[in-house]
């Protein structure tokens, strides 16, 4: 018998992402340690290099607006000068 092989999917939404993947032949959302299925697609970056993700970054999105990337996918593909007021942003 060979080895087991396994795969993920991964829901990279603007809003919140999700993973998945498939055991016993059927699909399964993978979950956080508190049981949530769906991250905030949100990206905290602290002074000392770290970042928080997801939730943990979501709670300082209004205390900490220059370091909290939100909904970074609505960005992607696009140069400064497409965005209205990028100084204001992270």
């Amino acid at each position: 018998m060979s080895d087991p092989r396994y795969a993920i999917g991964i829901d990279l939404g603007t809003t919140n992402s999700l993973v998945a993947t498939v055991r016993s032949g059927s699909p399964e959302v993978l979950s956080d340690e508190d049981g949530r299925s769906l991250l905030p697609s949100v990206v905290r970056y602290l002074p000392n290099g770290n970042a928080n993700i997801g939730h943990k970054a979501q709670a300082h999105q209004t205390t900490d607006p220059k370091n909290t990337v939100v909904s970074v996918k609505r960005f992607m593909g696009r140069g400064l000068k497409d965005i209205a007021h990028a100084e204001n942003l992270p």
